[in-house]
């Protein structure tokens, strides 16, 4: 039987799902509400029942009217669940929040999911039903999609950013991702640039917040579409906030880059829709703050997998963790 993988990529609005062949093929994918605000243990039941539900429909019982937090008595759940192991090779999970690729655990989250710091992903699957699971960071993940299906691909070393609500990062080289000393590295949302933390001069929302600042109006009324409508009707403030935002991404690319001298970088998140506003802003920049052995051996791009990238990654990591315990 050909092996298939359920992977999902949990975010802080929507959780993405997805049935995976035996190459890393989608087959099938869908999303809900995450539900953030309800909290980790209710995020690993609903996750939970999204498994049952995939299970039975592989075994051609899809459960009629089940719920995704429907009680289910935990000794017969693992006896009868453990029978169905070959229909799944394993669960991929990708996740916001600092995790412990190892232990397959969250060991930091923000506010946006209470209670999400301790959440044992890894051991609370596997004990539930059997199946290996490998647990990533969602940026990680990002990265290690595009570098292994799409911007990245053939490339020996990238930095890859998403830019969105904060900023985040991770760095592959030669296939492995670097996770640093306590599973933190790059997170780079945190560095500091003039101005101060990144992702407050260099984020989505700070091009957003500044707009509006500037405009007078509430932050409500704006968004990156809107500003991106705008600087196509040359909108003096939009403009100058858009230029403002690309010189301080192109100072945190070029430390990152003086750090770790990547081949490329590959930039994701919704803002990159614009791409062909943005790359060229963003490299006039980083040209003038990169020396030019550095910037001529430095490709810049735009991620190419959009919400697929997450999904992927998170198969990627889980084949390299279990080759990496069979060897």
């Amino acid at each position: 039987m050909e092996k298939r993988y359920f992977a999902l990529d949990i975010g802080g609005t929507k959780t993405k799902y997805a049935l995976l062949g035996e190459k890393g093929e989608i087959l099938s994918t869908y999303e809900k509400d995450t539900e953030a605000q309800r909290g980790g243990s209710f995020i690993l039941e609903n996750v939970k029942g999204e498994i049952r539900r995939v299970l039975a429909e592989l075994k051609g019982n899809p459960p009629e009217g089940a719920q995704a937090d429907t009680k289910v008595d935990a000794k017969a759940e693992r006896t009868t669940e453990a029978k169905t192991e070959p229909l799944l090779s394993g669960i991929c999970i990708s996740t916001a929040g600092m995790v412990d690729e190892i232990k397959g655990e969250i060991i930091h989250a923000g506010p946006q999911i209470p209670e999400y710091k301790g959440c044992k992903w890894k051991e609370e699957i596997e004990r539930t039903f059997s199946i290996p699971c490998e647990v990533e960071n969602d940026v990680k993940c990002a990265g290690l999609g595009e570098y292994s299906f799409g911007s990245g691909k053939g490339t020996s070393s990238m930095l890859c950013l998403t830019i969105g609500t904060g900023i985040g990062g991770s760095f592959i080289l030669n296939g492995e991702v670097y996770h640093g000393t306590s599973h933190s590295a790059m997170e780079i949302g945190y560095m500091q640039i003039p101005g101060g933390m990144f992702q407050r001069m260099a984020s989505t929302s700070a091009l957003v917040k500044r707009v509006a600042s500037r405009k007078g109006e509430p932050e409500e009324l704006w968004n990156g579409k809107r500003i991106f409508e705008e600087v196509t009707k040359e909108d003096k403030i939009c403009l100058e906030e858009l230029d403002r935002l690309c010189d301080a991404l192109s100072i945190g690319l070029s430390n990152l880059c003086y750090a770790f001298n990547p081949e490329c970088i590959v930039l994701g998140g919704g803002i990159m829709e614009q791409k062909d506003i943005l790359l060229p802003k963003i490299w006039g920049h980083l040209q003038e703050h990169l020396v030019p052995i550095v910037a001529e051996n430095t490709r810049l791009l735009a991620a190419s997998l959009g919400n697929r990238a997450g999904l992927l990654g998170a198969y990627v990591h889980f084949q390299n963790r279990q080759k990496d315990k069979n060897n």
